[in-house]
């Protein structure tokens, strides 16, 4: 199976863990992101053993080659966390998802990987269709915040920590997939990596039941932690083919899958009703096109 297909369904699973990750999220628990660590790192964990029992080949050493691209990936993760102390998520989304850019241009700098015409033309629109969607989803917000006469601290908007954090993850999350495409191309196999990306997560995962669980004493229900289960496995689905798509072609995946936000948007209009408006579903339509672009010319 060639990287576009791969980008996709990771842009598939991706975009349905996002779906289900908003659906657990429960703004009266605050310990709500470090169960879905749990989740994911409990499913990822899972499958890694499955992995071994089924003979994938792997080594303890594994964990400690690819563990620049974990590292990295990891703390994107937890710098957005805690960047949405600091900032709303319509702020900050332009930014983050801009990481797919960031390691293509490292890819092209340091690693002299190229583009053919279209595929840079078809680049180009799925970043703008992003940066353009994320735009109009802050203009949507921030109306609806004045409909119901709600106000946003300046400090969530505009000070200097609120860019930070957004600014540390695109950065952060750019040089873990540009790790990858370094560690993918002579240093660990693909299935290598994505068990011990796996085993990593895992071990997060234990952490983050210690901490919730056993020294917070907070119950775990099977009705309030599903969809977060769900996401978990859905971010597994995604990572799995993530991982194989990045090693073929990353220069072109990587932004390619960095478009799973317009495609959780898109799941949220179907199933948990939400409107769109015009704007937003035009800048779909420009990422779209792009993605169409990859696929018909492959």
């Amino acid at each position: 199976m060639n990287w576009f297909w791969l980008s996709l369904i990771a842009i598939l699973f991706w975009s349905g863990s996002d779906l289900f990750s908003k659906m657990g999220s429960k703004p009266d628990d605050p310990y709500s992101h470090w169960k879905m660590v749990m989740m994911v790192g409990g499913v990822m964990g899972i499958h890694a053993i499955v992995m071994l029992c089924l003979g994938t080949p792997f080594s303890l050493i594994d964990i400690v080659t690819y563990l620049p691209a974990s590292f990295l990936y990891i703390l994107s993760m937890i710098l957005g966390y805690v960047g949405l102390r600091y900032i709303v998520l319509s702020v900050s989304s332009p930014i983050c998802n801009s990481s797919g850019a960031v390691s293509s241009l490292l890819c092209f700098l340091f690693l002299k990987q190229t583009m053919l015409w279209f595929q840079f033309v078809a680049v180009a629109l799925i970043c703008l269709g992003v940066i353009f969607l994320s735009v109009f989803e802050r203009r949507e917000e921030l109306a609806l915040r004045k409909q119901s006469g709600e106000t946003v601290e300046r400090k969530y908007t505009h000070s200097v920590i609120a860019v930070l954090f957004p600014l540390l993850y695109c950065l952060i999350d750019g040089l873990g997939t540009f790790a990858d495409t370094i560690l993918l191309d002579g240093y660990i196999a693909e299935e290598s990596a994505n068990i011990a990306y796996e085993l990593t997560f895992l071990a997060m995962a234990i952490f983050a039941f210690v901490y919730v669980v056993i020294i917070r004493k907070q119950k775990l229900t099977p009705r309030r932690e599903g969809p977060k289960l769900t996401a978990a496995v859905c971010e597994t689905a995604g990572q799995f083919a993530y991982i194989f798509a990045i090693g073929s072609n990353s220069i072109v995946a990587a932004p390619m899958i960095s478009s799973y936000c317009v495609f959780s948007l898109l799941w949220a209009r179907l199933l948990l009703k939400e409107k769109l408006s015009w704007q937003q579903y035009a800048a779909i339509a420009v990422a779209a096109v792009g993605i169409i672009i990859l696929g018909i010319e492959l």
